[in-house]
Formats: structure tokens, C-alpha cells, sequence
């Protein structure tokens, strides 16, 4: 009897001990998770050796300030830290917010770059070409602030935030809008269309952001499969890649599209290494190319912009040493470098919902190309003009391009148009939102 009341009284202290109520409570914004993120930088850090030999967790009010403290300076721009679910929706395209992009033209007017089209701005009919020229009942300039950039004050990402616009639209008419930011599905594929040019089928391609489709394994983007077959029914001789307004996104999407790139006869051929700090080089790969589908292309022409980053210069490098690789419109960001989330390498991070997601690695073509991290230089810098539509002809980056498909050059008149903006949209995000940029 004895021995069964010490049993059960054992049973029940165990049961009280594991009561939910009485489990650690996380705390994301404490000395804890920031030594949590120094080891993980210690650890993963692409230039790990350059970190200080020593931090002090509890001088710094914030995760985020910590992490500028620490990373490698001029050279890292791009380490951040944000929470595992923003990560996740962000990599197959699930965002909130409006839905849209702007830019402003040579005359510093401001215009929608581009729309998706089942955001909150999609779906009330925004286009790209539409001039913005008073935001919230205030003209554009009223936002302008000492330096000479902008701050619109459009609020946070999250949905209920409500901002009114009004438009010029390109018929001459004015409209004024009140959206309501909300959770949408981004599309990836901004326009596609093919344009016959003399005796040539030219493919045009708009394509914003490496998204991986939700639910696909091994992860790629339905979306690229379905643009791939549609310029290949159509038996295009030229293809013109759009990425001017792309941040990056998934590697692995990027490689995808390489595949779709890639001639028949260097399949199999290297796309590229990646490279790792000393702790982790057992970790480091080489990919090759495994071509699919049934363009044959020797020759790309990119449209670039300072918004074409990371995943988009992997395409561009990658295909490189295989392909005749033309760029029009400006130079591009300059990151040669790439991440992956550490959370689940780390138990208190894990806990906390602190998603770190510093550089990790390198990569470097088949040629060894790797150091670009001023931007690969346009061939034909051309001026940006988003009063035109996709697929307008007026389109001066898109001019340019077609003109080169037909004369091999680009003539002065379209060369003359360059101009590089005081502001531009990439500048206003960090993180994981410079990466997917978008308001």
C-alpha cells in the first residue's frame, strides 16, 4: 500500500513538473539570443574570422543592432534577421502589403513599376505606367527629405494599414484610390509575351523574384515551368530576360531556370561552385547543369537594374561562360554572396523564433568569377522609363534591347536617355525585404 501511494504521489509530481504553465517563456530580445547568434555567426559566418573576439551582449538595446555590430563591414550588406514564418512565406511568394513597386522617371516623376496582380493593387486594376502624384492628400515632394531620398510613410506590411493615391493615368485622366493592405499570393511572372521582330521570334520575359511554388519537392517554381514551355511551343530565336526590378530569392529556383538556359551541348557542364568558411568547407558543392526542355539559345539578353541582386547575378555569372551575355539598362546590385536560415542549427534561436540568416557563402562560375561586388557593368546603359507599359515598344530598355537583336548595337538617341535615379526602391529595404522588395 505503502509503495502504491509512492508511486502514484511520483506519478503526480511528474505530471505537475511537466504542466505546460511552468514552461521557460521565450524571450527574443535578450542577452541570451544574441549570445545565441554570436555562436551562430562564430560557427556559419562566411567571414567568420573577421568577427570581434569578444562582444559584450548586454551593450546593445537590440538583436538587430548587435548583428550590424558585428558583421563585416564594407563588404556585408546583406546579413539579417527576421522570424521563421516571414522567411518561409517570403521564399514562395506569400506576402502582405499593397502589392506594388514604384520608380521614379528622369524627370523625377513618380510611376507603379509593377503590380501583382492578386495583391490589394492587382486586384483594383493598378498598372505599371500609372504616375503617382499625391500620396495620403500630399504631393510627392512633400516626402522628400533632407538628403534627397524619400519617405513615404505607406506603415508597416501589415494587413489593415490603408493609404489613398492618386493617379494620372496614361489616357490623361486622374483617379484616387484608398487600397487596403492585406495577405496575397505574389506571382513571379510579370509579363511574358513574344514579339516578332523582321525574320526572328523574340521572347520577353518579366520575371521579379526566385519563389518557389508552395508544396513542390524538390523545391522549384511551377511558374517558370510554364513560361519555359510556352516560349518553347512558340519556337522564339531571341530571348530577352527582364530582371531590372528582381531582389534575388531561392537558389535553387535560379538553378532551374540556368537548366532551362543552358545549351543541349554544355549540359553537364559546371554552373557553379559555392565556397564556405574554413569550419564548414566539407559542406561546399559544385553544381552542374542538367538541361531540360528545348531552348537552344547562344545568345541572353538581361535588362538590369541597381534592383537586380543576388539569385538574378547568379543567373547572369552562371551562364557566362556558356553564353553570349548582353546587358541593358544599368548595373547590377553587386552581391555574389548567398544565405540559408541557421535557426535550425540552434536550439535558443529555434525557441525564440529568431530567424539569422547571415552569409554563409560564396559562389564563383565555371570560369571562377566570383568578386563582383560592385554590380556586373551594363553593356548599353539605357534609361529606366516606367511610364510605359510592359511590353510597350516605347519602353526604352526594351527599344534597346530589340534594337540590338537587330543592328548588334544600341544607337546614341537610346544611350542618351541614361540617367540614375536619387532615389531607388531597393535602397528603402533591408533584409529579407530587399530581397523580395515590394510595398
Amino acid at each position: 500500500m505503502n509503495n502504491s501511494k509512492w508511486i502514484f504521489g511520483l506519478l503526480i509530481l511528474l505530471i505537475w513538473s511537466c504542466d505546460p504553465k511552468d514552461e521557460i517563456i521565450p524571450d527574443p530580445q535578450s542577452d541570451k539570443v544574441r549570445a545565441a547568434i554570436f555562436d551562430s555567426m562564430e560557427e556559419w559566418y562566411y567571414w567568420n574570422e573577421e568577427l570581434p573576439a569578444s562582444v559584450n551582449t548586454a551593450d546593445y538595446s537590440s538583436n538587430e543592432e548587435f548583428l550590424n555590430a558585428i558583421t563585416f563591414k564594407p563588404l556585408d550588406r546583406f546579413s539579417y534577421l527576421t522570424t521563421q514564418e516571414a522567411f518561409n512565406k517570403a521564399f514562395v511568394g506569400k506576402n502582405a502589403g499593397h502589392g506594388f513597386g514604384f520608380a521614379f522617371d528622369a524627370t523625377e516623376r513618380l510611376y507603379l513599376t509593377f503590380v501583382f496582380a492578386e495583391s490589394p493593387a492587382g486586384l483594383d486594376g493598378w498598372q505599371r505606367g500609372w504616375e503617382i502624384t499625391a500620396i495620403n492628400g500630399k504631393p510627392i515632394s512633400a516626402y522628400q527629405n533632407a538628403s534627397g531620398g524619400y519617405d513615404f510613410q505607406l506603415g508597416s506590411s501589415d494587413p489593415g494599414i490603408s493609404n489613398s493615391f492618386t493617379f494620372k493615368l496614361p489616357d490623361g485622366s486622374s483617379t484616387t484610390r484608398t487600397n487596403i493592405k492585406a495577405e496575397y499570393q505574389s506571382n513571379s511572372v510579370l509579363h511574358q509575351e513574344v514579339i516578332d521582330l523582321a525574320d526572328k521570334k523574340v521572347g520577353y520575359w518579366v520575371y521579379q523574384s526566385f519563389k518557389a511554388t508552395a508544396g513542390q519537392s524538390p523545391t522549384k517554381s511551377l511558374e517558370v515551368d510554364e513560361s519555359m514551355a510556352f516560349f518553347e511551343a512558340a519556337g522564339i530565336d531571341e530571348l530577352i530576360i527582364d530582371l531590372r526590378y528582381n531582389g534575388g530569392g531561392s537558389v535553387a529556383v535560379a538553378e532551374q531556370i540556368n537548366n532551362y538556359l543552358i545549351q543541349t551541348s554544355n549540359s553537364g557542364k559546371l554552373m557553379y561552385t559555392n565556397k564556405l568558411n574554413s569550419l564548414k568547407s566539407e559542406l561546399q558543392k559544385s553544381v552542374h547543369f542538367e538541361k531540360k526542355g528545348s531552348l537552344n539559345l547562344d545568345k541572353l539578353i538581361f535588362i538590369t537594374s541597381r534592383g537586380s541582386a543576388s539569385a538574378s547575378e547568379l543567373v547572369i555569372n552562371s551562364l557566362n561562360p556558356y553564353s553570349d551575355i548582353i546587358l541593358v539598362g544599368d548595373n547590377t546590385y553587386g552581391k555574389p554572396v548567398g544565405s540559408f536560415p541557421l535557426s535550425n542549427y540552434n536550439d535558443i534561436l529555434k525557441q525564440n523564433n529568431v530567424e539569422l540568416v547571415p552569409i554563409t557563402f560564396a559562389t564563383a562560375n565555371a570560369e571562377g568569377k566570383a568578386e563582383y561586388f560592385d554590380g556586373f557593368p551594363a553593356d548599353f546603359a539605357v534609361g529606366d522609363s516606367p511610364q510605359f507599359n510592359w511590353g510597350d515598344q516605347n519602353d526604352l530598355r526594351l527599344a534597346a534591347a530589340l534594337r540590338f537583336i537587330e543592328d548588334g548595337s544600341v544607337g546614341g538617341r537610346l544611350l542618351n536617355t541614361f540617367y540614375r535615379a536619387n532615389w531607388e526602391m531597393i535602397d528603402q529595404f533591408k533584409g529579407l525585404e530587399q530581397e523580395f522588395p515590394a510595398y
